[in-house]
């Protein structure tokens, strides 16, 4: 997900309006992606990778975050550190540009505006010239939003105004009332957008307590998580990073037939508690509600990730033997790339018969550093050069942490 250079400045500028899961994580955690994954995404000025790394340029002797709108230093001139403490101890100071050392994940001030009046007055429509009054391309907006939360403004604001309206319907008040109060303009529209997102009149949605699927951005050691929640539970929780997420979020709606709205529940609360929890301490038990909808195949295989215990890994075959289908390897493998739950459901318990990762959507960087985390793996060896081991695990220096 690329955030253009003037998204970069205004994410520097912004308040930080994302809870994190974990302030201050363990040390080993904070190891680093691979130096050719990390240069790419300064590069190109990937704002997903805020909060996984900073870069201390060795000719000005300033460090950065992803997305700085500084020009990109050549990559004979970069260190990389996975924590602010580690640059200023190597003797880096701030750029005052990106401002490296604000905490949190951060949406451009734009987009946090624009998420507030959808929420404070979903009924009133936010147009072109909403956007542009903020200084923002709607083009801009609307590519920021869907590579974020899989719809574009408009449609988030749909989906706000029917769960609105079929609560009021709900309550007792008439389909027509609830309409035009929502800010449709006609009950046969109304009508026309109920079915078409839930599949029922919206008499019928409103009895069945149909609501939308709510959507909140987490941080973690790890980097920054999409996570979901209806209010049967947890139905995804993603790095936001991952290429197929917009997939997911599709397949998502599709599956419980319910629109994705920015916003909080219960679940999703409960979900950052036990998130914070487990990267403090891997032996914690995730007991957060999940609602993971799948076909009966699916399920068997998440069923059976589940089983693998904390600190152990399976391969594919393995997998496939637990489920009574010892010749479906593969059938296994795309169920387990088909999880939309990670680390609760853990996915990246599974490595190759010959013991290799493989793949992960995440990357798998993040695989090693979760296997490691949970003590299926050792760590990486550190070098006898304290330069070398400090570019290694810069965390494991550190006085301080972010």
């Amino acid at each position: 997900m690329f955030a253009t250079p003037s998204e970069a400045r205004a994410q520097a500028r912004a308040p930080a309006r994302i809870r994190t899961a974990e302030r201050n994580p363990p040390a080993a955690l904070r190891a680093l992606p691979d130096d050719d994954v990390m240069y790419s995404a300064l590069a190109a000025r990937d704002a997903g990778f805020i909060g996984v790394f900073f870069v201390g340029v060795r000719t000005t002797g300033i460090f950065c975050r992803p997305g700085c709108p500084a020009r990109v230093p050549l990559r004979k001139n970069c260190e990389f550190f996975p924590a602010a403490s580690g640059a200023m101890q190597a003797g880096y100071r701030p750029c005052r540009r990106c401002k490296p050392l604000a905490q949190g994940e951060q949406w451009p001030a734009w987009a946090t505006t624009l998420i507030d009046r959808l929420e404070t007055a979903p009924e009133h429509p936010i147009t072109a010239q909403h956007i542009r009054a903020l200084g923002v391309d709607p083009a801009t907006a609307s590519r920021f939003f869907k590579s974020r939360l899989g719809s574009t403004l408009p449609a988030l604001a749909r989906a706000r105004r029917l769960g609105l309206a079929l609560g009021w319907i709900r309550e007792g008040q008439g389909v027509s009332k609830a309409a035009l109060r929502s800010g449709f303009r006609s009950e046969s529209g109304f009508r026309k957008a109920v079915v078409e997102l839930f599949g029922a009149s919206p008499s019928d949605a409103a009895r069945a307590g149909i609501e939308p699927i709510v959507a909140r951005w987490l941080n973690t050691p790890m980097g920054p998580m999409l996570a979901a929640a209806s209010e049967r539970g947890v139905c995804m929780l993603e790095f936001v990073d991952r290429r197929a997420l917009a997939v997911q979020l599709a397949t998502l709606r599709r599956r419980l037939h319910r629109p994705i709205v920015p916003g909080s529940n219960t679940h999703i609360e409960h979900l950052e508690r036990e998130l914070a929890a487990y990267f403090n301490n891997p032996r914690h038990v995730f007991n957060v509600p999940l609602d993971s909808p799948g076909t009966e195949k699916q399920q068997e295989v998440w069923a059976a990730l589940r089983r693998i215990p904390l600190g152990e890994t399976r391969s594919y075959a393995q997998v496939a033997r637990e489920v009574g289908r010892p010749t479906a390897v593969r059938a296994v493998a795309r169920a387990n790339g088909d999880n939309r739950i990670a680390i609760i459901i853990p996915c990246h318990r599974v490595i190759g018969s010959g013991g290799d990762l493989t793949g992960y959507a995440g990357g798998l960087w993040r695989k090693r550093r979760l296997l490691e985390h949970e003590g299926a793996l050792p760590p990486l060896r550190a070098s006898n050069d304290p330069a070398q081991r400090l570019h290694a695990h810069p965390g494991l220096f550190a006085t301080t942490q972010e």
